[in-house]
Order: C-alpha cells, then structure tokens, then sequence
C-alpha cells in the first residue's frame, strides 16, 4: 500500500528523475520526468505539495486502488478469491460503522446539552410500541446494544410483532452476532415480512449476508431449516381470545407434555399466558 507522506519526500527530493512517479507506479511519467530536468524538479516539488495537501482517501482512491477495490485484480494479476473478498468487504462495512459512531459521538460533545437529556422514558404499553420506538431511537443513533434491549422489551410484550423482530435482526448484525439475527429475521418471514428487496439492500444486513450461511438462507425463503414442527405450529398459531390451540400430540405421558410445555417457554416460543394456559389444559 502506498503511503503519501513516501510519495511526498522522493517527490521533493527525487523529482528532478521522477522517482515519486516509479514509487507509484506511473512508470511512462516517471521516464518522462527524467528527460526534462530543469522542468521535472519544479514539478516535483509541486507534486510534494499536492501530496502533503491530499487527504488520504482522496489519495488511496487515486493510488492505491487494488486495495479498495476487491473487483479488481492484485498487484500479480491474481483475481481476489471469493474468501478474499468477503474479508475485505467485512473490514469495509467495519471501518465504516466505526467511522460513523466516532463522528456521532464527535457531534455530541460539540453540542452543550447532551441528545439523551431530551429523551424521555417511554411510556409502559401493552402493544410494545413505545419500546419498538426507542429501539429505532437508539439505533439511529449506532446504539445497537441498548436498541436490542428495547427491542427485546417489545417483543416480550407482542411477540408477533413482525417490525421487532426485523429491527432487532439488523441490530445483531450490526453488533455481527450472525446466529441471532438470523433467528429473528427468519422470525419476521414467518410472521408475514414479505420485502425481501429490502434484506438484500439494507446496509444494516451487510454483515449477515456475507456469512457463508446467507445463501442457502436465502434459496430457502429467507427461511431456517425447520427445526420443531411443534415449535412453529405453537409460534405461527398463537392463543386468541383465549381460545385454547390444541398443541401436536407428543406424547400420551402427561409428564413428557408438561416437559415439552417447559422447553417451549424456556426458548420463548411460549409466552408465560400461554404456557399457564396450556398448563391447565393438560391438568384438567
């Protein structure tokens, strides 16, 4: 990778034969420099300046583009292997979430009254609204553990809440926990999210879909491969109006029942109603 500070120096003091123009590989230019001496040392101090003055993206976009570009070829003609490139763009889609939290928390202390002092607490609703609303507060402003927290809420309170459960997926890929935003994005399609346009695109979901599960992912529907028919039927058909769901039969031991109830709330597929429910149906 070349350095522009390195570029600047055999400029300034190699000019006159061109050499800053070798170091970058301009091989026609820095030829051309060492046959016009007299003009070649002015333009070389010149150039120095432009370097000195460049800032370093402008500087790698113009000079080190094998590098910011995973497209292109390497340095020996060799094409970036898909692994390669995967690495890359993750390192990419890193540097730029860093780059935005230093410039929000840079805004923030140049700001006399903090932004979370004008926050206020959201109101305890049944529907979990209030809480899904402060998790895209906090997600906007790259707080993405403390939007999981309140996406979490909202989903203890409406666990079919199909916004949650998208929010809170892009969140864990964000924070770059894969499993986990899979989980709740396979969630959001069962409960009815059909953009998928939008989980392609959503700079959010970069993380996830260069996770080498992404493809079969998404070739099964931007679904997970089905685990518990139980699990889904209790999840997709839940309790309404208290009417009792009758649950797939699993075993005819009351025992093995009430075990199979426990491992459903215990994952969250069963909420504390409906677990009590189902619990007194089986108890008469």
């Amino acid at each position: 990778m070349k350095d522009k500070n390195l570029a600047a120096v055999l400029a300034f003091f190699g000019g006159a034969v061109g050499l800053h123009r070798f170091y970058l590989g301009q091989v026609g230019l820095g030829i051309l420099y060492f046959f016009i001496p007299p003009l070649s040392l002015l333009l070389g101090v010149i150039d120095a300046i432009s370097f000195l003055s460049m800032d370093q993206s402008t500087f790698d976009a113009k000079y080190n583009k094998e590098q910011y570009n995973p497209t292109q070829p390497t340095r020996s003609g060799r094409q970036l292997t898909d692994r390669e490139k995967r690495h890359q763009q993750r390192q990419q889609e890193r540097a730029r979430r860093e780059q935005m939290r230093s410039d929000q928390r840079a805004t923030r202390r140049s700001n006399s009254v903090p932004q979370r002092t004008s926050r206020t607490a959201p109101v305890n609703t049944p529907n979990g609204q209030a809480e899904r609303k402060a998790g895209l507060r906090y997600f906007k402003d790259f707080e993405y553990d403390r939007a999981i927290i309140a996406f979490e809420r909202a989903l203890e309170k409406n666990p079919r809440d199909v916004a949650s459960h998208f929010n809170i997926a892009c969140s864990y890929s964000c924070e770059e926990e894969a499993d986990k935003a899979f989980y709740h994005l396979d969630r959001a399609i069962a409960l009815g999210f059909a953009d998928f346009e939008r989980i392609r695109t959503h700079d959010s979901l970069a993380f996830l879909r260069v996770q080498p599960g992404f493809q079969s992912f998404e070739e099964n529907g931007y679904r997970l491969a089905p685990d518990l028919s139980a699990e889904e039927v209790v999840l997709e058909n839940p309790i309404k109006d208290e009417a009792l769901v009758e649950l797939p039969e699993i075993n005819d031991d009351l025992l093995e029942q009430l075990q199979r109830l426990a491992t459903l709330k215990e994952k969250g597929l069963l909420t504390e109603g409906e677990f009590a429910t189902q619990k007194k149906r089986l108890l008469g």
